[in-house]
């Protein structure tokens, strides 16, 4: 018998071939996949270390259901054929648990789990159980949903407002830290037809400008020689609060040819957008505002 990671243990009735028991298979004793099993069982949400009997068998987390009682599932001795990264499910883990600081032991701590399993959830493709996720998504201020990237599609704040909400001003010290040193932001400026427009692009914080690549016939290049406005924000969908922060002032082209080099050695990401966009723009706040919403009591 050979388990990895994320598989089920199924206890089963010798007399009638039913699931007695079942649980997930949160930490190995040997490298090779043999018992002993730590197991959190299904019914108890406890962990155990389990030595297997004949009554057992290991159920792996890609294969598809038994459909024969008694009938044990192929052997699988590694990850899935072609799997290059984590899953979905496993990169938002790990992108949420960053956010918040959290390394994976304290993570692993607070959902209950093996930091073993954790990791392998974040390196490897794979679909943990509800109560796992559940557990998960408690640890980290989510919902299983969130994890598992429902609402994709839909704009945040779609959740209820908080009972008793606080809207505070944040000061220029405070935006700066939120503004961070990149990510996605919004850029608003006048079209070539006249008309207003917001566009979203990526951007870099360096030496307390704003700075993007665009490609010089865009609509985001139009900012270049004009005053712009530029928004940063966040929400929590899961606990009804969040932050925005909003940077006006002159936006010009950045052109030194050494100034350009420097900018995209050290950029942490490429346009989203895709394409040819090298012309890098530059944005000097003026003006730094922004508000948050919290619980009163906070």
């Amino acid at each position: 018998m050979r388990a990895h990671l994320g598989d089920r243990l199924v206890v089963e009735s010798p007399a009638t071939g039913a699931t007695r028991r079942d649980g997930e298979i949160v930490g190995l004793h040997h490298e090779d996949g043999t018992p002993p099993y730590d197991v959190r069982w299904t019914d108890t949400d406890e962990v155990t270390l389990v030595f297997p009997g004949p009554d057992a068998h290991v159920r792996h987390h890609d294969s598809p259901p038994v459909g024969t009682a008694g009938v044990e599932p192929p052997s699988v001795t590694g990850p899935p054929v072609g799997a290059a990264g984590p899953g979905d499910i496993g990169r938002r883990v790990a992108v949420e648990r960053r956010r918040l600081g959290l390394s994976r032991e304290e993570t692993a701590r607070r959902a209950r789990m093996s930091p073993a399993y954790l990791a392998y959830l974040e390196e490897q493709p794979g679909d943990p159980t509800p109560s796992a996720l559940a557990r998960l998504a408690d640890a980290l201020g989510t919902t299983s949903a969130a994890l598992r990237g429902g609402g994709l599609d839909v704009p945040p704040g779609q959740g209820r407002a908080l009972l008793h909400p606080r809207l505070r001003e944040l000061g220029p010290q405070e935006c700066r830290a939120l503004l961070s040193t990149h990510g996605v932001g919004r850029l608003a400026v006048t079209a070539p037809d006249g008309r207003p427009a917001v566009v979203p692009v990526n951007y870099e914080v360096v030496d307390d400008a704003i700075v993007f690549r665009t490609a010089p016939r865009s609509v985001a290049a139009t900012a270049a020689e004009t005053e712009v406005a530029f928004e940063v924000d966040h929400v929590d969908e899961a606990l009804s609060q969040g932050w925005s922060v909003l940077a006006v002032g002159p936006a010009t082209v950045v052109t030194e040819p050494e100034a350009v080099r420097r900018l995209t050695r050290q950029a942490h990401t490429t346009p989203w957008a895709g394409g040819e966009r090298e012309m890098w723009v530059s944005i000097r706040p003026t003006r730094l505002t922004g508000r948050r919403i919290t619980p009163a009591d906070q």
